[in-house]
């Protein structure tokens, strides 16, 4: 388990993100128009997972926001916005933002965040996931990987591109 904090109150996920160098563990997750993303999809692909608690919190929203501005522009790669909101209310949020960047893909039919480690497993957050970024290879091997040890703030968005 990783401990992460929310405003200073410590919280526990349910597991360890994937470690750099190791393959990424597969999933599948929910799209907007309710099909599903796998990562077998992304073969080929520079992948930027951006996994956070809701669209619908302030620095949730700016994570989107500047992926979208700063990553998916680069060549052979997506940036897949991930969380357990509904597809449809991650759809309307970057419609209302004028997001077209991104893919926005939601957990909430799958073990994503058992599988990568990333859903808290107590606190008021229980079950949504902690504010993560996972940059993968074309083979789907980690080459980036950040928790963010204090939910309210932002990944390092630096950090995440430079792997680039």
């Amino acid at each position: 388990m990783a401990s992460v904090t929310l405003q200073g109150n410590p919280f526990e996920t349910c597991g360890e993100l994937p470690k750099v160098g190791s393959h990424a563990p597969g999933f599948s997750l929910t799209l907007g128009d309710l099909s599903d993303l796998t990562l077998s999809d992304l073969s080929g692909k520079r992948v930027i997972l951006n996994i956070f608690p809701s669209v619908d919190t302030p620095t949730c929203a700016t994570s989107v926001r500047k992926f979208n501005e700063q990553a998916a522009s680069m060549d052979n790669t997506v940036v897949i916005c991930v969380s357990a909101d509904l597809p449809f209310a991650m759809t309307r949020f970057c419609g209302a933002e004028g997001i077209g960047n991104v893919k926005v893909a939601s957990t909430f039919r799958s073990s994503f965040g058992q599988d990568y480690g990333v859903e808290f497993a107590n606190g008021p957050l229980l079950k949504l996931l902690s504010r993560s970024v996972l940059v993968l290879d074309e083979t789907g091997k980690v080459i980036h990987a950040e928790q963010v040890a204090e939910t309210a703030n932002e990944p390092n968005y630096d950090a995440a591109l430079a792997v680039l």
